[in-house]
């Protein structure tokens, strides 16, 4: 790269990204075609760990897994800044009907992890061309099992957190609600905490015709369900956003016999730490109520998931200013929302922040798992330049 480019990021990033973004768009098409699920990833590993190579950037693979980690050493001393990007897809049957469709039946890159993927790839080889120029390190984290909601986890079991320690932890997600070219961020609580429960409701089956013999779990599991309604509207703070789903009841054979027992299975989400612990409270005293009064037993499995991701402004700022130093006034400030993900137990750990990068067509009205949907692949390079200059602002 010339001098004068190097006295010049807009421009070296830009044309760097021009050059790669045709291949770019034939990995990400490559991925697309053969989705695997959590912990599976071991031919988009395998993609990932042949560009590496042929980069010429050390990495390591197997990483919980399935997971690749690759380093860039700067030209001078300075932190370490995470960047990372997932790798499963769902298990969706794809209905877009493109040329690139999923091969593989009844799986889907419904989430864009396929974009995540090619875009970390991207940046990978700009800042590989820049690496002179950064003042610090930078940790390339291909993960798996973001949707299962355990690969995060399993990566810091696994010491992705050191050798070379974090210091910062940038990501960043598809986002089809702006359109390709756009970009937004949220400061603090940016997604939810995803917490989940099985409710096993206890009876004593017996003839439809003579229902005092038994002991009814299917009303039992009907009056709990309407209870748990009132955990957010009666109990959490009204300015405090959170939700209780109950997304399953089974229960039950034919129309004239009572069962034995009902399941329960539901989600939690909020962005607020306190706020589980009020949600989960009431939760454990409504299923001790219902057992009291209904004459039901009733068991609660309570499983904490990630936590609420909670942007910092450490990051945020420095990468807002790279964004629109490279694209312009392309920015913007925007809600949270109840989604969750494990990239937030990286910012649990280290400040972080995830970056949204617009993925929306002209004309459609895509979103995010759903088996019909098309992002932008404008987005890939977009997203290369505005991360990769992000990780030059951060490593300055």
């Amino acid at each position: 790269m010339s001098p004068a480019l190097l006295n010049d990021p807009e421009t070296a990033i830009r044309e760097a990204t021009q050059r790669i973004e045709p291949a770019l768009i034939e990995i990400r098409r490559d991925i697309h075609a053969h989705p695997e699920l959590a912990f599976e990833e071991v031919r988009t590993a395998g993609v990932v760990t042949r560009e590496l190579t042929r980069l010429g950037i050390p990495h390591q693979t197997g990483v919980a897994k399935t997971g690749v980690v690759g380093l860039i050493e700067g030209g001078r001393a300075g932190p370490v800044l995470a960047i990372r990007a997932d790798m499963d897809a769902l298990p969706i049957e794809e209905q877009t009907g493109l040329p690139f469709a999923s091969t593989i039946s009844g799986l889907m890159h419904a989430c864009g992890h396929d974009i995540h993927t090619t875009t970390l790839l991207g940046v990978a080889s700009v800042l590989q061309e820049l690496a002179p120029q950064l003042a610090g390190t930078v940790k390339l984290i291909f993960q798996p099992a973001e949707e299962a909601i355990g690969g995060m986890q399993a990566m810091i079991a696994e010491g992705v957190m050191n050798q070379p320690d974090i210091t910062c932890a940038l990501g960043f997600h598809n986002h089809p609600n702006l359109p390709a070219g756009r970009f937004g961020f949220v400061r603090g609580p940016a997604l939810a905490a995803a917490d989940g429960f099985e409710i096993v409701v206890h009876g004593r089956s017996g003839h439809a015709a003579h229902p005092h013999n038994a002991v009814d779990p299917i009303v039992a599991a009907a009056n709990l369900v309407l209870q748990l309604q009132t955990v957010v509207s009666r109990e959490v703070p009204p300015m405090r956003p959170a939700v209780v789903t109950v997304g399953a009841i089974h229960g039950g054979t034919a129309r004239n016999i009572i069962p034995d027992q009902v399941q329960l299975l539901g989600t939690v989400r909020t962005l607020h730490n306190d706020v589980r612990d009020v949600a989960e409270q009431a939760i454990r005293r409504l299923c001790a109520g219902i057992q009291q009064g209904m004459r039901v037993g009733c068991d609660l499995e309570y499983r904490r998931g990630v936590p609420p991701l909670v942007n910092d402004d450490r990051v945020i700022d420095p990468t807002v200013a790279a964004v629109k130093k490279q694209l312009g006034d392309v920015i913007e400030q925007g809600e949270p929302t109840l989604g969750a993900e494990d990239f937030a137990l990286m910012a649990e750990l280290v400040p972080s922040f995830q970056l949204r990068i617009g993925s929306g067509q002209p004309g459609r009205k895509d979103r995010l798992h759903n088996s019909a949907y098309q992002p932008d692949e404008g987005c890939i390079g977009l997203g290369v330049q505005a991360v990769a200059r992000a990780a030059l602002e951060i490593l300055s």
